[in-house]
């Protein structure tokens, strides 16, 4: 990888894992669409440590109070809502790590082509829109249930299908049942936490088993470039998504899809 590919890659993941845009689908773009070499296990890694540390630093009030009032109650302490909010975030996160561990091959072998990328961007792009405007929005995060976690966490399975987008998927679940857009995104974002978490373990371990070499200032390159754009995407997505909504990246969606859709036809 040359240092173009680099910045273009971590800066393309740092801002669409948390927009609702589909990271998976910018990043296998590339490399479909202009030839780029696969970036490898290792710069993946290195830019999912990058997202995890950004949203991590952006919540990090909201994921001590979690933590510790969930592992209190785990110990016999009543519960409250941070530890209720830590369980749904539990219950949230495991369709997905489930159904991406019994589907991990399928998925790779069919589910990442263009024309794929091009349909779930413009179907999933038009659910966004009818969520936003069809959702009462009168739920604020405090109301999250096991129920809406475990309806959003099987949404969220969905997301492995490339170009769904994952913050796109669970904020349109989150919106459907009625929560604010802030709660949906926030709910969203703290689901992101275990599973990136996830994701970069496993490619972690497969890229110790392949034995592949380590250009480590690359790697760190891609890091922090994924971190401070993520980081940036997370705080100004959370300022303005109440004043503009879901309709610029619905709009955004639709002409990639469609010209994905003409590209791979």
């Amino acid at each position: 990888m040359d240092w173009l590919h680099v910045v273009a890659l971590a800066i393309i993941q740092g801002l669409t894992e948390f927009l609702p845009i589909s990271s998976s689908a910018h990043l296998i773009l590339p490399s479909q669409l202009l030839g780029w070499p696969d970036q490898g296990l290792a710069f993946d890694v290195a830019v999912h440590v990058g997202s995890l540390a950004a949203v991590v630093l952006v919540f990090h009030r909201e994921v001590t109070r979690i933590v510790r009032d969930w592992v209190a109650q785990c110990r016999g302490a009543p519960a409250t809502p941070e530890s209720r909010l830590g369980w749904a975030v539990i219950i949230g996160t495991l369709p997905a790590v489930i159904i991406g561990f019994l589907l991990e091959s399928v998925i790779e072998s069919y589910l990442r082509a263009s024309l794929v990328i091009a349909i779930t961007t413009l179907v999933f792009g038009l659910l966004l829109w009818w969520a936003d405007v069809r959702g009462s929005r009168r739920h604020a995060l405090a109301a999250m249930s096991l129920r809406h976690a475990l309806i959003i966490g099987l949404a969220q399975a969905l997301a492995l299908i490339p170009g769904t987008s994952r913050s796109g998927i669970t904020i349109t679940a989150a919106l459907l049942l009625g929560f604010t857009r802030q709660a949906a995104a926030r709910f969203s974002f703290l689901l992101s936490i275990p599973l990136i978490l996830a994701a970069g373990s496993l490619k972690g371990l497969e890229l110790i088993e392949a034995g592949e070499g380590v250009a480590w200032g690359t790697l760190v390159a891609g890091t922090l470039m994924s971190f401070v754009a993520a980081w940036l995407c997370i705080k100004l997505f959370l300022a303005a998504l109440d004043r503009i909504g879901m309709l610029p990246f619905v709009i955004y969606r639709l002409i990639l899809g469609v010209v994905l859709l003409v590209w791979a036809v």
